[in-house]
């Protein structure tokens, strides 16, 4: 846990020229994560279980801000900036979920914790799904909110039916080399702002203050083209996903959110082939950024997953 008498440098953070914003009780910390300088927000309790939360597009760490308070009372709790968000490095290279895994896994083993709870939301499940393949024996369970997993869950083709295209036509968009660069460079407010009312139940879930958060974010250097790499690399992920299955399905306990008007509607269903202990879980009254529309449900959901699934379980070698 972070020592206030020791607070974390400013020459750590690699985007000094974004406003960091605190939240009560937590510190921010750098680590070096295998040469990539990662950000990360701690606080709750220091013997109590370790729970990760990784965020998505078009969000940072910020995105669990509601649901943190409500976590530490009883964990430590540690959000994530992955690479390419936020206050993290945005290295240049893939952004293959296998890849960011590992830099997410070293910066967990450098803030000095060896096993972990894993909670992540949109890209940052991508990027779980793939660490929970990499790094199965040091996590005692995940949850995935709302996402469709490269390779596995994620369909290969984008729907055409408007009544559903809305929510996914942005796959292929980022796909296209230099033209979402060309569109949106200097209109990031504006395409985050969709995002950000268009996916949630009720378009003010987000003040205007958050959404100039978050398009700062990406528009920081590097920020677009970061955003952009998971997207651009996700045949990839979806390559070494299946990989890694044709040896062994996932054992760790899985906890699938989804949201009554969300992305994906049932979790559960969509990991169960892929992971041998599975459970679901629906929030109602929320769209698809689950943990900022009904952030108190997403805390017990989290919560009551850790209390179930927290009894002993084989432990494989680590590899």
């Amino acid at each position: 846990m972070t020592d206030p008498a020791f607070p974390a440098r400013v020459s750590d953070n690699p985007a000094p020229d974004l406003p960091l914003h605190d939240l009560a009780g937590f510190n921010h910390r750098w680590v070096d994560a295998g040469g990539v300088r990662l950000h990360a927000v701690e606080g709750g309790q220091p013997n109590g279980p370790a729970v990760v939360l990784l965020a998505g597009f078009p969000q940072t760490w910020w995105a669990w801000r509601k649901v943190m308070p409500d976590l530490a009372d009883r964990f430590h709790v540690i959000a994530i900036d992955l690479p390419g968000q936020g206050h993290s490095e945005r290295p240049d290279g893939s952004y293959d979920t296998h890849t960011v895994a590992t830099y997410v896994h070293a910066a967990v083993k450098a803030l000095g914790v060896s096993t972990y709870w894993l909670a992540a939301h949109d890209i940052g499940a991508w990027v779980a799904f793939s660490l929970a393949l990499k790094y199965e024996s040091r996590l005692r369970g995940v949850a995935l909110l709302d996402a469709g997993i490269p390779g596995i869950t994620l369909p290969d083709a984008i729907p055409t039916d408007p009544e559903v295209a809305w929510k996914t036509w942005h796959f292929a968009f980022h796909l296209v080399p230099d033209l979402p660069e060309t569109l949106l460079a200097g209109r990031e407010r504006e395409y985050v702002g969709w995002f950000l009312k268009a996916k949630t139940l009720s378009p003010d879930t987000f003040d205007d203050a958050e959404i100039e958060q978050y398009a700062a974010a990406i528009a920081a250097a590097g920020g677009l083209r970061a955003s952009l790499a998971y997207y651009r690399d996700a045949g990839e992920s979806g390559r070494k996903n299946h990989e890694a299955l044709e040896q062994q399905h996932l054992t760790v306990p899985v906890l699938g959110i989804s949201s009554s008007h969300g992305s994906i509607p049932d979790m559960a269903a969509s990991l169960r082939p892929w992971a041998d202990n599975t459970t679901g879980f629906v929030v109602p009254d929320a769209g698809h950024f689950i943990p900022d529309e009904q952030p108190d449900a997403v805390a017990a959901a989290l919560a009551g997953f850790i209390a179930t699934a927290a009894g002993p379980r084989p432990r494989r070698t680590h590899r």
